[in-house]
């Protein structure tokens, strides 16, 4: 089963898009802090838990890579359609990034 990856460049081309779901696996206090627009955090810890619609790519993030990776792993084997953002919230430079007031 081969992982698919997007770069943090091509983030923005999924914020907008209505078959992906891009979700924030960060904590609560760190999506309150900064996210993509458009996300919804799911935290990592309860993935096992969610449904998610599948007729929808899944664009999952975290704040360096490494848990999306493993959560897209995890629901690619379930069946979803679901892609890790490389490097994270932290290598995002577009323009879709949105902070706290």
């Amino acid at each position: 089963m081969q992982l698919n990856l997007i770069s943090p460049r091509d983030l923005d081309q999924y914020v907008q898009d209505p078959d992906a779901l891009v979700i924030d696996l960060r904590t609560p206090k760190e999506f309150r802090n900064s996210h993509i627009k458009n996300a919804v955090n799911i935290p990592y810890e309860t993935i096992t838990k969610r449904y998610f619609p599948e007729e929808k790519l899944l664009v999952l993030y975290c704040d360096r890579g490494g848990s999306s990776m493993e959560a897209a792993r995890y629901l690619t084997k379930q069946g979803y359609q679901a892609c890790s953002v490389v490097g994270g919230i932290a290598a995002y430079r577009g323009r879709n990034l949105v902070f706290s007031d």
